[in-house]
């Protein structure tokens, strides 16, 4: 399996899902003009993904500085699939990455946590740059 890697855009964040160290990461910005077209290929990928993982652990690093309504949905369906699988016996972790200011960040991370049952769910704030 090939891993996935979107470049960032004004538009759109940074998806980089590698199966080999079974870290998926996405980072950036998220408001495109179709959130769906531009999470398809994603949904897709993960799909196939969870079918052929074996017992390894997942990481999930998502760091997103800012996010539509749309892509707030999308995002939490991405998390609905993982929980799924964690629910079936992946051992699945998700790294909420948010800057320590950023308070907004910190409550979405905080309602994604609530939703979640199966997986481990972390809110990490991420150290100031110097």
């Amino acid at each position: 399996m090939e891993k996935l890697v979107i470049e960032a855009t004004k538009y759109t964040p940074e998806v980089n899902f590698d199966c080999e160290k079974h870290i998926l990461e996405i980072k950036g910005k998220s408001y495109p003009e179709n959130t769906s077209v531009f999470y398809k290929p994603v949904f897709e990928w993960l799909e196939k993904y969870l079918q052929q993982a074996g017992d390894e652990e997942i990481s999930v690093n998502m760091e997103l500085i800012y996010f539509n309504s749309s892509s707030s949905k999308i995002l939490m369906d991405f998390c609905d699939v993982l929980d799924a699988a964690a629910g079936n016996g992946k051992t699945i972790t998700v790294n909420w990455i948010y800057e320590q200011d950023d308070e907004d960040a910190l409550e979405f991370g905080e309602e994604f946590q609530e939703e979640l049952e199966s997986v481990s769910f972390n809110l990490v704030e991420k150290a100031p740059e110097k």
